[in-house]
């Protein structure tokens, strides 16, 4: 049927699917072990949730199944690109993806702990960040002792790396 003979208020709109963490342009989708079981644990709960969508009618059903495809479709994106790194393949010595670090800013003596994951994993409540972040960067490829400068606005950080641990 022609959509000239469907009534505007019958017209369904697509479901606004939630974007996943970016990744920029080019980046390796690098997952640590935890990261890897984390996106297939996401997947199976999806795959169940879409199995067992209880809906008054076939209308509702219809964006359900559409809002968790277009969930899955992503998440399929991000398994079909995720590299999985593990942390005993790091050199020990030096802050590396998958590293937990602990650094002090030399100036204040604060001090930090996280660990260094995949985008998808990042979470600042549970002390992990994202790869691409520019902390991260900053401090990849030093050694403990070694000071990293890490510019946020205009004020330029200087953080020393106090430990690097991976497992």
């Amino acid at each position: 049927m022609s959509r000239g003979f469907v009534k505007e208020g019958d017209q369904e709109e697509p479901p606004m699917i939630p974007p996943r963490a970016a990744l920029p342009p080019n980046a390796i989708n690098y997952v640590t072990p935890n990261g890897m079981e984390e996106l297939k644990k996401e997947k199976e709960e999806l795959e169940n949730e879409r199995a067992n969508i209880n809906a008054e009618n076939d209308t509702e059903k219809r964006r359900a199944q559409a809002l968790i495809d277009g969930k899955l479709k992503l998440l399929f994106e991000r398994l079909n690109s995720a590299r999985l790194l593990e942390p005993e393949d790091q050199p020990v010595d030096e802050v590396r993806f998958g590293a937990r670090v602990k650094i002090e800013n030399t100036e204040t003596k604060q001090v930090q702990e996280f660990q260094i994951v995949g985008v998808d994993e990042a979470n600042i409540k549970k002390q992990k960040i994202a790869f691409v972040a520019p902390i991260s960067r900053a401090i990849t490829g030093k050694k403990v002792g070694e000071t990293a400068e890490f510019k946020l606005g205009s004020e330029l950080r200087k953080l020393k790396i106090l430990t690097i641990t991976y497992g």
